[in-house]
Order: C-alpha cells, then structure tokens, then sequence
C-alpha cells in the first residue's frame, strides 16, 4: 500500500510577500547607481564649464586691455599733438618778442650808421662812436638777428624793397647797385626790408 504525500498546505515552506519598505529600498538601490552615474557626469562637466567660463573672461580682459591700450595711445598722440603745437607757439612768441624789440633799436643802428659815414677830424669821437657800433651789432647777433642787403647781391623781393632801379651795364640783371637802408631779420621773420637801388 504506497503511502500518501502530505499536501497539507501548513507543511509547504512559507514564501514571503515583500513589504511596501522592502519595495521603496529595492527602488532605491536601483536609483542609486543612476544618481550616482549623473552625479559623475556633473563633476566631469564642472571643469569644462569652469574652462569655458575662464576663455570667456580672458577674452573679455584682453577686449578692455586693448581699448585701455588703444586709449592709451589716442591720449599719448594728443599730448604729444599739445606738447608741439605749445613748443611751436612758444618760439613764436619768442621770435615775435625779439623782433619787436630789435625793432625799437633799429633808428639807433641807423644813426650810427650815419655818424660812422660822416667825415671827422676827431679820433676820439669816431673811435666812440664804432665802439657803441660794435657793441650793438654784438648784442643783436646775441638776439639772433641777421642783417642782409648789400650791392652786388641779387634782388630777392622776400628780403628787399626796391625803391629805384637804374640801368647799368657793368651790372647784372635784378642786381642790387646801392643799398640805402639794411635789412634785418630774426630766423626767417623779416624785421626790415632793405631798401636797395635795382640794377637792369
């Protein structure tokens, strides 16, 4: 007589239900290594970023460094525009000074001038008389100034006034045969046109 099986279901092995908990921590183990890959990727996206950030600003300094630069050097070209134009109203001034000065002093070269011309029997007097000459030659040239006109030069209406002309074939054409007053002049501002007697 075979025997019967037991197949009460109080002898089987009980199998388990999970539990709502051991569902959510099953779910939560699987999320993890999802969080964890984007947590990585995150990181490793941090530094491109940073570097992306860090081109940005360098190429944003170097824009202001070259408009600092290029106002630097507007600024230096303005200066150095102010600093000639001031240099060159300067010595224009200076020249304009001068030759007004020598200007009040030109009747006194004249006078001499005549006096040394005339015919004296006094040494004394004519020896004075040169001395006060020289001395005001030297200072003028001190002053820079140039006195022109002489016969036989050529006629230069720039520097000359001609007041006669005469015709003399011992001369050449446009050539000063008498000067009756010199000319002066401080760098190339004419103080005195010489007043000339032209040739031809």
């Amino acid at each position: 007589m075979s025997k019967k099986t037991n197949t009460n279901p109080a002898a089987e092995e009980k199998v388990p239900n999970p539990s709502a908990a051991d569902q959510a921590e099953e779910a939560k183990k699987q999320e993890q290594p999802t969080a964890d890959a984007e947590a990585k990727k995150a990181e490793e996206k941090k530094p491109e970023d940073a570097k992306q950030q860090e081109a940005t600003e360098f190429e944003k300094a170097q824009q202001a460094l070259a408009q600092e630069h290029d106002s630097y050097l507007r600024l230096a070209a303005e200066y150095d525009n102010y600093r000639k134009r001031s240099q060159k109203e300067k010595d224009n001034l200076y020249t304009e000074i001068r030759s007004e000065t020598v200007e009040k002093f030109l009747p006194v070269y004249d006078n001499l001038e005549r006096a040394l011309a005339q015919e004296t029997q006094d040494t004394a007097f004519k020896k004075g008389v040169e001395m006060t000459m020289n001395q005001l030659v030297s200072v003028m040239e001190k002053l820079g100034v140039v006195s022109f006109g002489a016969a036989g030069e050529a006629f230069d209406p720039q520097l000359h006034n001609a007041v006669m002309h005469v015709e003399d074939e011992s001369l050449g054409e446009n050539v000063i045969a008498e000067v009756f007053q010199r000319g002066f002049k401080v760098g190339e501002k004419v103080v005195r046109f010489a007043m000339v007697k032209v040739a031809n």
